[in-house]
């Protein structure tokens, strides 16, 4: 199963970076490829949300529950329902240098075991770019000085 982990370090704290980076409604304002994020359910630690993005042209559709570990400066998601068999991973954040390296890692699988030899490595290099530039962005959100607390 592909799994990608892509780091970018961010001038900022680890707090600031996590309550932007845990706003995942709010991604499709500064993320080009994320079309859409609703929040359907939202409890203690955890919401559940419908995710819209669009790769190459082609949209990809999926729910998924996020939980969140601000102590710990880590938020952990999973598909429970989409286009692919399997889509999790989690974001975490460490406080270094006055500023924080913020890490994403994604684990997927397609579940079509003929095609995966082909498909999987395509689709692992776009899971990186599109993981580097969910990074990128929150890092130009932070450092611009215009991320927003989370309305807990």
């Amino acid at each position: 199963m592909p799994l990608v982990e892509v780091s970018l370090w961010i001038d900022g704290s680890p707090e600031e970076v996590f309550e932007l980076a845990s706003r995942m409604e709010d991604y499709p304002r500064f993320m080009e490829d994320v079309r859409s994020v609703k929040v359907i359910e939202q409890g203690d630690g955890y919401t559940v949300t419908d995710w819209v993005t669009e790769v190459d042209g082609k949209s990809f559709c999926w729910k998924e529950r996020d939980e969140f570990y601000p102590t710990e400066g880590k938020i952990r998601y999973r598909q429970i329902a989409g286009d692919v068999k399997r889509f999790e991973g989690e974001w975490y954040f460490r406080c270094e240098r006055g500023g924080c390296q913020a890490v994403l890692t994604v684990d997927f699988d397609l579940g079509m075991p003929m095609l995966a030899p082909l498909l999987h490595p395509v689709l692992k290099k776009k899971v990186r770019e599109n993981s580097q530039a969910m990074l990128a962005a929150i890092k130009e959100k932070v450092e611009s000085g215009s991320s927003q607390k989370r309305r807990y």
